[in-house]
């Protein structure tokens, strides 16, 4: 058999595995409505992201693109839906740095992170913001580490759920700061923030996206955002490493996931199709509004950048001590 004639058959074969429609004249979207599965609440920083792409995303795949939000256990109920789901690129995944989180402290997860996902690209970085309310009296950051280590077991931190960017943001900074003090993790962000706001939590670190009308109206005051840099949303907030905690900074990213079996041009169509999107000047502008920024990659450089912060994702998981409550 001829090299020709061997690599004729295993394009045939390749060709074989598509479905129907992608195997079509021209690669039309099937007929039928695209999921996109966010792993969180509604209201959250990767909810409001992913409600962006999608109304983006139905008039070039010329089909509905509709946001399911299936919240629970840190983002891995949603996860392994997708990872479950047909490789046919009709169920998608939305998910934030948290899900590189979840193998470090969920050791029995139904899926694997790395090897059941294909990444298509990061969608958007969305800056966290350590809130509290005006109530606790807290002059600035400095002000709150001090009265922490002087009572530890009177204060406590909310997050929108274990191992969710928000706690991961939190425990950078508890780490970097010295601190202990009691984690109180909730089913998402807007549960979190409404407990911040009654002052039955003491901080907690939340998506600018969702935190920002908060502020603007009173019932929370920004201490820092959880970033090396200030925010264009919130400008007059000093950064982490203003407050004197370089360490502290957490890099709070969304992403757009695929389960790994996904024939390469459903893969290539979706990240073509995402890229456009995300270069659209009133995405870019929405998304700098809501204090986030549009985040992205070449599908290899997304894979390469996977590795690194799962890697980043377990010293910091280590550091600090988590476990699943």
């Amino acid at each position: 058999m001829t090299p020709d004639l061997v690599s004729r058959r295993a394009a045939l074969a390749a060709l074989a595995t598509l479905p129907a429609w992608a195997r079509a004249q021209g690669s039309a979207w099937p007929a039928a409505p695209v999921r996109l599965i966010v792993p969180f609440t509604p209201g959250s920083g990767t909810d409001v992201v992913a409600r962006t792409l999608a109304e983006k995303l139905a008039p070039p795949l010329g089909q509905p693109v509709i946001v399911e939000n299936r919240p629970g256990a840190g983002g891995t109920l949603g996860a392994g839906q997708v990872a479950k789901a047909p490789a046919d690129g009709l169920t998608l995944l939305v998910h934030s740095s948290a899900h590189l989180v979840n193998p470090w402290i969920y050791p029995r997860l139904s899926y694997d992170t790395l090897k059941d996902f294909d990444g298509i690209t990061p969608l958007a970085s969305l800056p966290n913001v350590l809130v509290v309310a005006p109530s606790k009296g807290f002059k600035d950051v400095a002000d709150l580490i001090a009265k922490v280590r002087a009572r530890p077991e009177q204060f406590s931190y909310a997050s929108a759920g274990n191992g969710s960017a928000t706690h991961m943001n939190a425990e950078q900074f508890r780490v970097a700061a010295g601190l202990k003090a009691l984690h109180v993790p909730f089913r998402g962000t807007p549960e979190a923030l409404t407990e911040t706001i009654a002052g039955r939590t003491d901080w907690f670190f939340a998506p600018v996206v969702a935190a920002l009308p908060l502020i603007r109206d009173g019932r929370l005051q920004a201490l820092a955002v959880g970033t090396a840099e200030r925010s264009p949303a919130l400008p007059g907030v000093p950064s982490m490493a203003e407050a004197g905690l370089k360490d502290a900074s957490y890099n709070f990213w969304v992403g757009l996931f695929v389960a790994a079996r996904t024939p390469r041009p459903i893969v290539e169509r979706l990240h073509g199709e995402t890229v456009k999107a995300l270069a659209l000047p009133d995405v870019k502008e929405r998304l700098e509004r809501l204090g986030a920024a549009p985040m992205a990659m070449a599908q290899p450089a997304f894979e390469r950048f996977l590795d690194e912060q799962t890697a980043a994702a377990a010293r910091l998981v280590k550091a600090a001590g988590l476990r699943a409550d």
